[in-house]
């Protein structure tokens, strides 16, 4: 029997013999299974396996980048068909839930003694097996990271918009589709960056700039105070509005935990040896990236509730402000840097699924020319259909539905019971249990609520604004 816990000695588990695994890649087309041994070379080439030289204030900001993304500001909007009551219990339980679920990943990276699972697929096909592991986890990442950088680009474009109307009243109007490319220019240059440890910089600034958006935000609508008339009762609605607004207010807030999707990358980025296991260091930056969601999430969600109430008119707590203008001016322009950050968060998992792809299955040689071409397409793409579908958040609330809550809530838990076998209806086995429902739970109505804002919305929408 072995001990774990939050700091690895809670609940008691049964460990699976330790099996060899090679370093070897099986992926999705490959004739036969199994291919031979990578050269180190082309691992120390990929992005996530490229550097491992990071500390532990490198996973701090890098989970803080991937966590505090822009939907934070939509959560008092959230709280409007959730109520005081269920609003906070909600905010707290993910919380607490997504802490576990990020706890048991950090564990679960060196399982193995000599082994390291440096990314979510990896971790998939040890609980599930290869294949399958593959097909539950790759799809559901994919919808999230390639999703996140689109929804990302709409962001960072429209934030520009609102920087540049805040400033320059009199100015003439521009389209969001400029303002989404001009986004996107940076990144043409950003995506070159070869693997996480090179964007540290980038993704330094980023988090400064969540935690500093975000307390303008919470902190003006303190000074705003409550808004005349204001009520916390639920709107007036029928029964079915009601249902599916509480749907998507629950899609809402799960998709403000993401960070999920990347954290085994980020934890590959950290050294590790038998004596100083890369789990100690990883999660001592999780519980400071934790502790700065915290101050972000919880103080946007119900200061903002309690300023403006059951006002539907917004859907992000910066755009119910406009004074003092210089304030909401700079909070626009740190949510553009933040986005900057966040979208090179989740690209880099995409890019080395691309390029493991390449280089290890279609023999394209590694090198500058081949990180251009990829990473270029990539970032057009993102920035195409950023242009083309700028209602595209509408859309990830149903497709993320069947990613965020499961990759994020509960998909760790199964792999935990997969993995461990702990004894049925222990401690270990009840709380993992109880996640998984609560998230199929949150899967489901986030679908559902999604879905329906679809059908609801499909004749207002606008391609290419």
């Amino acid at each position: 029997m072995a001990t774990h816990n939050i700091s690895g000695e809670l609940f008691n588990v049964e460990r699976r013999p330790a099996v060899v695994f090679t370093n070897e890649l099986y992926l999705p087309g490959y004739s036969g299974g199994r291919q031979t041994k990578d050269p180190a070379s082309v691992d120390e080439w990929l992005p996530i396996t490229g550097s491992r030289n990071a500390k532990w204030w490198y996973s701090a900001f890098h989970n803080v980048t991937a966590m505090v993304g822009a939907g934070v500001l939509s959560l008092p909007a959230a709280m409007v068909y959730l109520g005081w009551g269920p609003g906070v219990l909600v905010m707290v339980l993910s919380w607490v839930i997504t802490l576990y679920t990020l706890w048991q990943m950090v564990e679960m990276h060196e399982m193995i003694p000599g082994k390291r699972f440096d990314r979510y697929h990896e971790l998939g096909q040890q609980a599930f097996g290869e294949k399958l592991g593959l097909w539950i986890v790759v799809p559901q990442q994919l919808i999230v990271e390639v999703g996140v950088d689109i929804v990302y680009m709409v962001t960072g474009g429209k934030s520009l918009r609102n920087f540049y109307s805040l400033v320059c009243k009199d100015c003439k109007h521009i389209r969001q589709s400029y303002w989404i490319l001009s986004f996107a220019t940076v990144h043409f240059f950003l995506a070159q960056l070869p693997n996480f440890n090179s964007i540290s910089g980038v993704s330094l600034a980023a988090a400064i700039m969540s935690l500093s958006y975000s307390t303008i935000a919470w902190g003006a609508s303190a000074h705003h105070g409550r808004s005349p008339g204001v009520s916390y009762s639920y709107p007036h609605q029928t029964t079915a509005d009601a249902f599916f607004n509480v749907f998507n207010a629950l899609g809402q807030i799960a998709f403000a935990y993401a960070g999920h999707n990347v954290v085994l990358e980020i934890q590959a980025t950290i050294p590790s040896s038998p004596l100083k296991p890369s789990k100690v260091p990883m999660w001592r930056g999780v519980m400071v990236a934790y502790f700065v969601v915290a101050l972000c999430y919880f103080p946007v969600a119900f200061v903002g509730y309690w300023a403006f109430g059951n006002d539907k008119t917004f859907d992000n707590v910066l755009g119910r402000l406009q004074h003092p203008t210089w304030l909401i001016a700079a909070a626009n322009l740190m949510v553009v840097i933040h986005v900057i950050g966040s979208y090179q968060i989740y690209a880099m998992p995409v890019f080395d699924m691309l390029e493991t792809v390449l280089v290890k299955k279609l023999k394209f040689p590694p090198g500058l020319l081949l990180r251009l071409i990829v990473r270029t397409l990539y970032v057009a793409f993102t920035c195409f259909i950023g242009i083309t579908i700028p209602f595209f958040g509408d859309l990830l609330g149903f497709f993320g539905g069947f990613a965020f809550a499961p990759t994020t809530y509960f998909l760790p838990c199964c792999m935990w019971l997969a993995v461990y076998k702990p004894k049925p209806f222990g401690l270990s086995w009840l709380t993992n249990w109880i996640c998984i429902t609560l998230g199929v739970l949150l899967m489901t109505v986030s679908s559902i609520g999604g879905l329906r804002s679809i059908i609801r919305d499909a004749s207002k929408y606008q391609f290419y604004q």
